[in-house]
């Protein structure tokens, strides 16, 4: 399948409504099976999906932070390498998903007999030892985890990776179950984050599918009721108590892959404004407009690594993409090619005040 470009590929009407014949009374169409998540990455332009989420890891299997580091700090940073193999998946690009999968491996090495993994102390003097700190760096990697076992169930590459899913699924369940016994300190930890409350909700939606486990398919369920209840009046995702430009998108972007895999209608009911909100925070040049933000690039909170914290294009762009495909939103998908254009050119981010 040749991969078009976004704006190309809704104004083909890829996704387009029902004809106003069909309103007018005429016959029916055949039911519309809504597109995989695999094949709607594939609408993906090959350099920009490689450029979002084409990670490898280092020689030591290491992803993100963890490979930032030097060393193995935590789970959560592995995440990269399951996008990787998702890449890899989707571009059929079997070297990189089979380079990527190391530092699926990797994660693994370190996990727990109670189904955690090993935690060592963060770069920001901070440790993920306490059990909801383990809980939630667990979940951060297992909702790409279980996102790359769906996308490769999906794909005609699935053979490939059989016999290592079918020797993984014990440790993912193990995995599933460990972060289902801290249910309750994600909504205690999490609340004044709400991007991380779908972040969970989509390890647990996605890693139930995997496992077929519903009562961690409940969990996510649960999760997603509470999500929708941290935001404000006009129904933007609030982040410490306020509106931001990249944690509203992160917020967007999670819920809705869980959505392309877990029906959760009363989550897509909610992307139009919150939507709407995050396209007019993007500037015509592509840089995001910061000001009055509640978390990032104005100085409020340290990363990771403790630099200031900014917001995340990479993660914009894909929300604004994986909307713009499903939703065939022109507006999302010019937005996405903007923001693209000023991330890859290297251009310093503009910073109120």
């Amino acid at each position: 399948m040749r991969r078009r470009d976004f704006v190309s590929l809704a104004a083909a009407g890829a996704f387009a409504a029902p004809s106003l014949a069909w309103r007018l009374g005429a016959a029916a169409p055949a039911v519309r099976v809504r597109p995989t998540e695999y094949e709607i990455l594939r609408r993906i332009p090959a350099e920009r999906l490689r450029a979002l989420i084409g990670d490898r890891p280092d020689a030591n299997g290491l992803s993100g932070s963890n490979r930032l580091a030097g060393h193995w700090l935590e789970a959560g940073p592995q995440r990269g390498s399951c996008r990787g193999v998702i890449a890899g998946v989707v571009l059929d690009d079997l070297a990189l998903a089979e380079d990527a999968w190391r530092g699926i491996e990797v994660a693994f090495a370190h996990q727990r007999d109670d189904g955690g993994f090993v935690a060592n102390l963060r770069p920001n003097g901070k440790s993920a030892r306490p059990f909801g700190a383990a809980v939630e760096t667990a979940f951060f990697f297992l909702q790409e985890m279980g996102r790359a076992v769906l996308v490769i169930r999906q794909s005609p590459h699935e053979p490939v990776f059989r016999e290592r899913l079918a020797a993984l699924e014990p440790k993912l369940r193990r995995a599933g179950r460990f972060i289902l016994s801290g249910y309750d300190t994600i909504i205690d930890n999490s609340s004044k984050a709400v991007n991380r409350i779908f972040i969970a909700a989509k390890a647990f939606g996605l890693c139930g599918l995997v496992l077929r486990d519903e009562e961690i398919l409940a969990a996510a369920r649960r999760l997603v009721a509470h999500g929708l209840t941290l935001r404000d009046a006009q129904g933007i995702f609030i982040e410490n108590g306020g509106r931001d430009s990249s944690y509203n998108a992160v917020s967007i972007l999670f819920g809705q892959v869980l959505a392309l895999h877990l029906p959760i209608p009363e989550f897509e009911a909610a992307l139009p404004v919150a939507m709407a909100w995050q396209i007019s925070r993007i500037r015509p040049d592509g840089s995001i407009e910061v000001e009055g933000n509640s978390r990032t690039g104005v100085g409020k909170e340290k990363s990771y690594f403790g630099d200031p914290k900014n917001v995340n294009h990479g993660e914009i762009i894909q929300a604004l993409t994986l909307y713009g495909l499903v939703h065939d939103d022109r507006a999302a998908l010019a937005a996405a090619d903007r923001v693209f254009a000023f991330w890859k050119s290297g251009a310093p981010a503009k910073v109120a005040g």
